[in-house]
């Protein structure tokens, strides 16, 4: 049970107890959004997985549901991984991945969204085995056509051991499904696409792309979606090397923006691009909306980093859920518009001249929404603090010299001590957007061009926002900052079996 709610979010979904992961299943069902998520309720450490599951009417008001998956065939033994979830005829059905000596993909179908059954012809979907696979990219010299069809040489055969997380959807009637794997010699990650007429029934399409010079050697919970008129694939890669002040942690998530051919299969594509320059930000998945948005929703946490909220009985959360956009060839990550629907209590001060350290008239707490326009071309470095407390703080900095923004944690509380940065186009203006949470920041920029998603674990009593300018002056067009309401429920101290029997 959770032992201390010091660092629960108070409006970040997260488990009742227990280890959490990957986003899965996200979707809209009979009217309502559900999300799934990789699951150990018997311990805050990674264990055989489970699918714990939540339900929303507006995306930021959660509500716990039964657990929906246990790994309980031999095809599972070693848990349920990640998948997706799709409504066909009234029914929603969870693909996911079974973990066993081989991954394969399978079928859970339910009539209500709460109670599964799996089905009886898992696994549905087998990692292929022909020598001779269909796809790439139209760039690898080792891709030939014949009669209308794609072949490779180095793609022969997919890593069995590594053949996870399918993400589905439909287009023009039929259903699509890309999975996320490796080549045999394990040098190349790569998306593979399936094709269905009933969610049943799959042929092995394509490879609809694969990782080139530093790109992954195995790329995790891929994603396809539709935004702003083209094809955007979404990927966690393994074994990215860092590039300058990107892919910096364990494991980064990242971008490709193309278009699909759905009659061969293939992703035409540019080249992989970082989607969150934060330490705590993986396996997203995508969801679209009726209203046509694509909406996003990542596992915030890393694998292999400190998490002190597991001596409370409890790891891992999911960030606030964002809107994907494409603005200047590039995707940008904007807060869905429902999340102002937690504010409360409201302030802002405006037109502020800062030059010395400044704490503002009702903007502080352990959480809550913290907006800035800052004017870059009359202000000096300067600095942010935020939980600030008598010997901690998380900062958020900016150097003009380089225009270099930060957020650094070094002196955050517990956990990890590091810092990320990114170097931002000159401008006369800087808009910071923050969701503080008790132990989380989101840093959104200039509207979602630059996102850090970073874990913090400061005390309760760390409350303060600080404004500062280093030996000089900071120009404030506009500060405001909301008092936000619970979007999760907070735990009872119950046992799993009890809260979440399923």
């Amino acid at each position: 049970m959770v032992e201390n709610k010091r660092w629960y979010p108070l409006y970040h979904v997260a488990a009742p107890v227990g280890w959490i992961n990957d986003p899965n299943g996200f979707c809209t069902y009979k009217g309502q959004y559900h999300l799934f998520y990789q699951y150990h309720p018997y311990s805050p450490q990674w264990g055989p997985m489970h699918w714990g599951h939540v339900v929303s009417k507006d995306l930021v008001h959660w509500e716990h549901l039964p657990i929906a998956l246990k790994p309980t065939e031999p095809y599972e033994k070693e848990g349920c991984f990640s998948g997706s979830a799709i409504e066909r005829d009234g029914k929603l059905y969870l693909i996911y991945t079974g973990n066993a000596e081989v991954q394969t993909q399978n079928l859970a179908v339910s009539d209500d969204g709460i109670n599964f059954e799996k089905s009886p012809d898992n696994p549905i979907i087998k990692a292929p085995e022909s020598d001779e696979i269909r796809g790439a990219d139209f760039r690898d010299p080792t891709v030939w056509e014949h009669d209308g069809k794609f072949y490779s040489v180095i793609a022969s055969k997919v890593h069995g051991g590594d053949f996870r997380d399918p993400k589905v959807w439909e287009h023009d009637g039929k259903y699509y499904a890309v999975i996320g794997s490796k080549t045999t010699d394990g040098s190349h990650g790569q998306a593979l696409i399936y094709e269905s007429d009933d969610l049943k029934n799959w042929t092995f399409k394509s490879i609809a792309a694969r990782a080139k010079e530093n790109e992954g050697t195995m790329w995790e919970c891929p994603n396809f979606a539709k935004i702003g008129g083209q094809d955007v694939l979404i990927i966690s890669p393994m074994g990215v090397n860092p590039v300058g002040n990107k892919f910096l942690n364990a494991v980064d998530s990242g971008y490709m923006i193309g278009k699909i051919n759905y009659k061969d299969g293939i992703f035409t594509r540019g080249a992989l691009d970082l989607l969150d320059y934060g330490t705590d930000f993986y396996a997203p998945q995508l969801t679209q909306l009726a209203d046509g948005r694509c909406v996003m929703i990542g596992w915030f946490a890393m694998w292999f980093a400190d998490m002190p909220e597991q001596a409370d009985g409890w790891a891992g959360t999911m960030t606030v859920p964002r809107e994907l956009k494409i603005k200047k060839g590039k995707l940008f990550s904007v807060p869905i518009e429902e999340l102002e629907s937690l504010r409360l209590d409201g302030v802002t001060h405006s037109k502020l001249t800062i030059t010395e350290p400044t704490k503002l008239d009702g903007v502080e707490g352990t959480t809550g929404e913290l907006i800035v326009d800052v004017n870059l071309a009359k202000s000096d470095d300067f600095s942010i603090s935020v939980r600030a407390g008598e010997d901690e703080q998380t900062l958020l900095t900016y150097d003009k010299a380089t225009s270099t923004f930060a957020v650094d944690r070094t002196n955050s509380g517990e956990g990890p001590k590091d810092k990320r940065e990114v170097q931002l186009s000159p401008a006369n203006t800087l808009k910071i957007r923050a969701f503080i949470d008790r132990s989380s920041v989101e840093v959104f920029l200039n509207g979602g061009e630059y996102v850090f998603s970073m874990r913090i674990y400061p005390k309760e009593t760390s409350q303060g926002i600080i404004f500062a300018s280093r030996d000089g002056k900071l120009i404030l067009n506009e500060v405001s900052f909301y008092k936000l309401a619970e979007g999760i429920p907070q735990p009872e101290g119950s046992q799993p079996d009890r809260q979440i029997a399923s």
